[in-house]
């Protein structure tokens, strides 16, 4: 057998992926790229912010409440999450597919076995990886934190709001928009390496944080990387959504309880 000639398996896994949608995959991926940036920098940020000033508060007294309000960074999570998943539906939906062609499926038992499993791989794939990275970047801040939003949490339903917040809702969404939508299509075209290596490239730019003032988050980008292309996997084998959810969840999770429970951050 050829290097040109794909085994049987990795030809049967993205015939299944591709014969389920039927849309230009670049386009999609633009699509899907615009409507995350679009949605999340200025449409949401916009209408809190419009909706703060129509309640009387100043320009700066409304930059702050957003800045610093519990209720309104969830307010602001919750929005944007939800109008970026019904951005996801619309464009499946108008391609006449249900979300069922990226993805989304009846959730099985075997399902947190997978996610166990994988999370033992990005666990180690990560401390690994990280290794590498600081040995020959010795300038790589392995303890640079993430800019999370949500300082100074205290009181139950201010705990509760952020765990939404962090733990429930960007796992669904991001996983439906990067593994789902992102990666299924770019499967129609690509080997799955390049698909995950592209999926997972696009997903650590997410989270350096650009625009917020302060040094790229090189630590967090490393490791969102590393996530994803077991997110990836993970997708490919199981043909659902998932798995990825749970396992992005209970890493979500794991920083919660640190950050905010436990308070080791």
């Amino acid at each position: 057998m050829t290097d040109n000639e794909p085994t049987q398996s990795h030809t049967e896994s993205k015939a299944s992926l591709a014969a389920q949608i039927n849309w230009n995959p670049y386009a999609a991926i633009v699509y899907a790229l615009v409507s995350f940036g679009f949605i999340t920098q200025l449409l949401v940020p916009v209408i809190l912010y419009g909706g703060l000033l129509f309640t009387g508060q100043m320009s700066q007294q409304a930059l702050n409440t957003l800045q610093s309000s519990i209720v309104w960074q969830f307010v602001y999570v919750l929005l944007a999450e939800t109008v970026m998943f019904w951005a996801v539906w619309w464009f499946v939906r108008r391609c006449k597919r249900s979300l069922r062609a990226i993805g989304w499926r009846r959730i099985r038992w075997s399902d947190v076995l997978v996610m166990l499993a994988s999370f033992a791989v990005y666990f180690v794939a990560y401390a690994v990886l990280l290794a590498v990275a600081t040995h020959f970047i010795p300038s790589l801040n392995a303890g640079q934190k993430q800019e999370l939003g949500f300082d100074n949490v205290g009181g139950t339903r201010n705990l509760l709001l952020t765990f939404a917040s962090l733990v429930v809702l960007p796992p669904v969404v991001e996983e439906t928009v990067f593994r789902g939508f992102i990666f299924t299509s770019l499967r129609k075209n690509l080997r799955f390496v390049w698909a995950a290596l592209a999926t997972s490239l696009l997903f650590a730019a997410a989270h350096l944080e650009f625009g917020s003032g302060k040094p790229l988050v090189w630590v967090a980008a490393l490791d969102t990387f590393t996530l994803s292309l077991v997110l990836c996997y993970v997708r490919e084998k199981t043909d659902s959504l998932w798995p990825g959810i749970m396992l992005h969840a209970l890493k979500n999770g794991i920083a919660f309880a640190s950050l905010y429970l436990l308070h080791l951050g």
